[in-house]
């Protein structure tokens, strides 16, 4: 065998040592890392904190909703009326009652479209008071058991039930609820 072969052998042995020692390096490192991954979607669907949040939203806007489908249902009956009667009115008063529909379904869609743009400033409202208790009770946990990262995922395809502590998450915002205590 010539040296310049045993010298490239050589060479490409060092190569591949160097390449998989640091992998082995990181490998025995990464063991000593813990961590944590936290669906945020699935505490603001199950923790207190957001069913109350949802309850105080639907008590805010139930009175909304019904006057906006009290004004669904004139709009409906005055249709009727103009539909049922209006070949057999005089042209001052179909046109007036027209005209009072007009009105009616424009005050309807305005008033629609103001309570859903209301009610998406009150729920952002809500969760971000939510999503801040979350923060807290995250850092809690990850100091209390020496959690190196947690990560806020609300869709990933897979997780490991061994690093997901959602659960633990939502209990900390439930005792905390119940207690009303401050987290730290």
């Amino acid at each position: 065998m010539s040296i310049k072969l045993l010298c490239s052998k050589l060479r490409y042995l060092l190569f591949l040592v160097a390449g998989i020692l640091p992998l082995y390096a990181l490998s025995v490192y990464a063991e000593g890392i813990k961590i944590g991954v936290v669906n945020t979607e699935k505490i603001l669907r199950e923790s207190t904190p957001a069913l109350d949040a949802q309850q105080r939203i639907d008590r805010e806007f139930i009175p909304r909703d019904a006057e906006i489908k009290e004004m669904a249902q004139q709009a409906k009956e005055l249709q009727e009326k103009l539909e049922k009667k209006g070949a057999a009115m005089n042209e001052t008063d179909r046109r007036e009652l027209e005209r009072e529909l007009a009105n009616l379904s424009r005050n309807y869609q305005r008033a629609q479209r103001q309570m859903r743009e209301d009610l998406t400033v009150r729920q952002n409202e809500e969760y971000g008071v939510i999503l801040e208790l979350t923060d807290k009770a995250i850092h809690f946990i990850a100091e209390k058991e020496n959690y190196d990262l947690i990560l806020q995922l609300q869709d990933s395809v897979y997780r490991s039930q061994r690093i997901d502590i959602t659960d633990q998450v939502i209990d900390v915002l439930n005792t905390e609820k119940r207690d009303n205590a401050t987290l730290p």
